[in-house]
């Protein structure tokens, strides 16, 4: 989920001051997926992907480019990685029904993708999903647990969002009302420029930010943030799906705590690691400690 967060510690982002995040250079190229709604814009750094291939999937007004940092250093590694823009999310088109945003359809696009890779590579398939992207994914997995090899949610959570990010979303409505998609962008650069680690993100990423969040649905801003605000505890679903399970966080997470993740992690009997110098955007923030801890929970689960 990329929106403002809250007072988070002064923890030093393991990224230059002039790194362009979500603008990491990469050979990924574009393709769309069929979804249950309309075609699903991808990245696909295509290859062999002797190892497997993992699809990943970004949070609220998040995209594929979320993951970007990872997109050369995986393939290196051996695997093939596919990133997606769910439904009205940048580059994936959607419907002007916010109920067609629940979780449960969200995640059948999901699964849609997944047996696509699976017919085009086989397996492994290992699934990723970032923040309310996990509990897409997590509704994917619950729903077929053959279809993946291993589940890792990225900086989510249980169940429902809470917190001051929780109260930023009950606000969206009234402004989605008062002014569409442009004054809830508005509003939030004003919260998020308050931040200096906001101020200090270089202007081509800030602009990246600014177009991708005015391509978003307002339907789909409406239907998501219900959802992350409604979603139940299926974590006693999840413990007894069979596939192996990481839970992994920045160590300054300020969606879902890192106290709250951890005690997931126990509860679904999931891997557990905590990733320094980030917050809620390790793949960004940290690529390299990201990286690291993925391909070691991949390699524990061929093992």
């Amino acid at each position: 989920m990329v929106l403002p967060g809250g007072a988070a510690p002064d923890v030093p982002l393991a990224i230059a001051p002039d790194d362009l995040r979500q603008l990491a250079d990469h050979d990924a190229a574009h393709r769309t997926f069929a979804g249950g709604a309309g075609p699903l814009a991808a990245l696909d750094t295509g290859g062999d992907g002797v190892r497997g291939t993992v699809l990943m999937v970004a949070g609220y007004t998040g995209s594929k480019e979320d993951f970007a940092p990872l997109f050369s250093p995986l393939p290196e590694a051996g695997y093939r990685v596919v990133a997606i823009d769910q439904r009205g999310q940048y580059e994936s088109p959607g419907p002007e029904d916010p109920a067609r945003y629940s979780v449960e359809e969200l995640g059948a696009d999901v699964l849609a993708v997944a047996a696509v890779l699976r017919e085009e590579s086989g397996e492994p398939l290992h699934l990723v999903g970032h923040s309310f992207g996990g509990l897409v994914c997590r509704s994917s997995v619950l729903a077929d647990p053959a279809a993946f090899t291993s589940f890792t949610l990225l900086g989510s959570g249980p169940s429902e969002l809470t917190g001051r990010r929780a109260d930023l979303l009950a606000h969206l409505g009234p402004l989605l009302d008062a002014g569409g998609v442009q004054l809830v962008h508005e509003t939030l650069e004003q919260v998020a420029m308050t931040d200096p680690r906001a101020q200090a993100v270089p202007a081509p990423t800030r602009e990246f930010y600014a177009r991708r969040f005015l391509a978003n649905s307002a339907a789909g801003l409406r239907g998501m943030a219900d959802a992350m605000l409604s979603e139940p505890d299926r974590c006693a679903e999840l413990a007894t799906a069979g596939v192996p399970l990481l839970v992994a966080h920045g160590e300054a997470d300020d969606a879902w705590l890192p106290h709250v993740q951890a005690e997931m992690a126990r509860r679904l009997g999931a891997r557990y690691e905590v990733i320094d110098n980030s917050i809620h955007s390790p793949a960004v923030e940290n690529p390299r400690r990201t990286l690291e801890v993925l391909l070691d929970f991949w390699a524990s689960v061929r093992s």
